[in-house]
């Protein structure tokens, strides 16, 4: 015997609760369950952002902000006019959960902890008579006789319309490529690079800013990708914003390369060339009695400074005066254009993203519903659309659960 709902949300976080939560208070009439197949609901939004989630972020132009997302960008833009970082930042506010902007744009709950949303989101669920049924493993669904027929391990269902919110679940994916929709296999797009360089990993913990081009492994000739902002070093390789963001726009192009490639790093980006040697010269002639493990130059970290002298194979106990041109040249294009092989990848932190999902075209991006199947809405993560790190990927969950939920 099959439980007959109007509405069935597949997958019980981020997206799929706003979802229901919105779509709930526009049908009060209707009845809306999720079926999430873990024991806990929003575990990405408990994780995220170091456990005080990254809710959004404080971009507030749709053009602007859609081009966070390597994969999404065009299709995002009508949405964004719609609902936007600001609408859902009142939406919050409205529910009784302040927010606060940080320097570098990201917004979290003033309480900073993800808690504090998720009681917010099941709170509001469970005013508006929201089922959330755990431990549901959707096994199977299909559209017969104008309605949905849903199957999890446990329990048989029938529902008028069918949300599926499942982020990167292949399972899923698989069924809905057996139904028709065509999916983009997914690869990994929020990721650190691995570096086996001893030296520049016992540097772990400093974060300077840098701008990163990127080769193919045997050629420096033809850049392939380049990304600026702030890098992590780190016991395993290099991290922080400008990392992540070159691991997201070239999440494709890495993984054809295997994720070993070549990269060049200027750790001195706001400098020209001209400018960078000129300050050297000028410490030759100024500190030419200094030793250079004493008298540093471009305000950087000391331990930083002692290994790019190291790696420019020039000793540390010479005099700023006793340097040679040749010795100059190569502080200078170590500080400009370190070079260092990438081999591999690893999770940033417990916010995994993938590239890849519901193929975009068969989507109709004022409704987020299927061109495909019939009263079936695909939102969130399960299209093949991501975003760099900084609050974006959520504000694509709360968009497209919310436009899914408020139109027909």
């Amino acid at each position: 015997m099959s439980e007959i709902i109007d509405c069935i949300v597949v997958g019980g976080g981020a997206s799929g609760f706003f979802f229901a939560i919105n779509y709930a208070e526009q049908h009060p009439d209707q009845s809306v369950v999720i079926l999430e197949k873990s024991k806990q609901v929003l575990q990405k939004v408990k994780i995220s952002g170091g456990g005080r989630c990254n809710v959004t972020h404080a971009e507030f132009i749709p053009k602007d902000l859609s081009k966070y997302y390597p994969r999404g960008e065009r299709e995002l833009i009508g949405p964004f006019h719609r609902f936007m970082t600001g609408d859902m930042m009142s939406w919050l506010e409205q529910r009784g959960v302040a927010l606060k902007i940080e320097d570098d744009g990201r917004i979290f709950p003033t309480s900073d902890s993800s808690q504090s949303i998720i009681d917010c989101f099941v709170n509001e669920a469970r005013r508006l008579h929201v089922s959330v049924k755990t431990s549901q493993v959707v096994t199977d669904f299909n559209y017969v006789n104008k309605r949905w027929q849903v199957t999890t391990k446990t329990h048989n269902f029938e529902a008028k319309q069918l949300v599926i919110s499942t982020g990167s679940s292949l399972k899923i994916w698989k069924k809905l490529e057996q139904l028709g929709h065509k999916i983009i296999a997914p690869i990994p797009s929020l990721f650190t690079f691995n570096i086996q360089h001893k030296k520049l990993t016992q540097l772990q913990g400093l974060s300077l800013s840098t701008h990163i081009k990127l080769y193919e492994i045997n050629s420096t000739k033809r850049m392939l990708l380049e990304s600026s902002g702030a890098t992590l070093i780190t016991h395993w390789g290099l991290s922080g914003p400008c990392v992540l963001k070159l691991s997201a726009w070239g999440a494709n192009l890495l993984n054809k390369l295997n994720y070993h490639c070549l990269i060049s790093i200027n750790w001195l980006p706001d400098l020209s060339e001209d400018e960078v040697n000129e300050e050297l010269k000028k410490m030759k002639l100024e500190q030419s009695k200094k030793q250079l493990s004493k008298q540093l130059s471009f305000n950087l970290p000391k331990r930083f400074w002692l290994f790019i002298l190291e790696e420019a194979e020039v000793s540390i106990t010479k005099n700023w005066g006793d340097l040679s041109k040749l010795e100059l040249n190569r502080i200078s294009s170590t500080l400009q254009a370190f070079t260092v092989e990438v081999k591999g990848k690893s999770t940033f932190k417990d916010e995994f993203v993938t590239a890849g999902g519901v193929h975009l075209k068969e989507i109709d991006f004022k409704t987020f519903r299927s061109k495909q199947l019939p009263q079936l809405k695909i939102i969130g993560e399960a299209l093949n659309i991501d975003a760099i790190t900084g609050g974006f990927n959520f504000q694509n969950a709360w968009t497209s659960a919310y436009i899914a939920a408020t139109t027909n």
